[in-house]
């Protein structure tokens, strides 16, 4: 997704260092995994994973995962990647890092679309658990849980250099003139797109939801855009009948579909993982 530059090179000898004097009873082979936006991820022995922000902008976010998960862990029956210790800055690293758990299994982006429809039921059973009243201490995050008239300028700009747009603009105008969120602001992942979300094994099962580094609270019409992130129409109508949502929710989540599926679709020149997940949301919100 015209993946930003690292601002601070991150190494296994780095990471190996920092678990050996923070957390020497942990110490083990590394492996890299990741290399993301914000943040790099090596797999640290058989079970668990290390998280360091590779961008100053990245800290902030993984110092709410490690206040928040812990108490999200206990509101939702699908494991969460809750911290099994915090580091903190050493050894030429500026910043806290985390280890979490390792969990097996494939991102749902790996499992065809069409052999998705087994995730309609745990994925609802998830965000009615996580969706409850947050704290006024709750992170916030400006592009994520607002009216999605804070969205209009820059849906709009995307469009303009995605194919059917003309269908697409109509769509967003009839999302973004519904009634705003009236609701208390409740606890949302933020970006419920399916490469953060892992299958079991088999590609059967929600085993886990990752990154919550998006994490905020506000409109669950956020995260509900998931049905069309994630599913195909069929399954779609699954997940809606499980999820706790009224009809105007359902529908500023179909508009949310489309906030990030114009991200997805005009930002990712430079991964075609991210870039067919956008392919797939815009032509499934113009379906229902």
């Amino acid at each position: 997704m015209n993946t930003p530059a690292a601002e601070i090179d991150i190494d296994a000898d780095l990471v190996d260092r920092l678990v050996r004097a923070q957390h020497p009873d942990l110490a083990g082979p590394l492996t890299l995994v990741a290399n993301g936006w914000d943040n790099v991820i090596y797999r640290l022995g058989s079970d668990l994973s290390v998280r360091l922000p590779r961008r100053e902008v990245a800290v902030e976010l993984i110092v709410n995962e490690q206040r928040w998960l812990p108490v999200l862990a206990g509101y939702v029956e699908v494991a969460l990647p809750v911290p099994v210790r915090a580091g903190v800055a050493g050894e030429g690293y500026p910043w806290p890092w985390t280890i979490a758990p390792w969990f097996e299994g494939r991102t749902v982006a790996a499992v065809p679309p069409a052999e998705r429809a087994g995730l309609a039921v745990p994925l609802a059973a998830f965000m009615n658990g996580l969706h409850r009243p947050a704290p006024p201490e709750a992170p916030r995050n400006p592009v994520r849980g607002v009216p999605l008239a804070a969205r209009d300028e820059a849906v709009r700009g995307r469009l303009r250099s995605i194919p059917r747009s003309a269908e697409l603009l109509a769509l967003w105008e009839k999302a973004v003139a519904l009634p705003s969120w009236q609701g208390p602001a409740l606890w949302l992942h933020g970006d419920p797109h399916p490469a953060n979300l892992l299958a079991g094994a088999d590609g059967g099962g929600l085993a886990a939801v990752l990154d919550f580094g998006d994490l905020t609270s506000g409109d669950p019409a956020t995260d509900l855009a998931a049905a069309w992130l994630v599913f195909e129409e069929e399954a779609r109508e699954v997940f809606r009948a499980h999820v706790d949502a009224d009809e105007t929710t359902w529908e500023r989540a179909r508009g949310w579909a489309l906030v990030m599926g114009t991200a997805l679709a005009a930002h990712s020149a430079d991964h075609p993982g991210m870039a067919a997940i956008g392919e797939h949301v815009l032509g499934q919100v113009l379906l229902s």
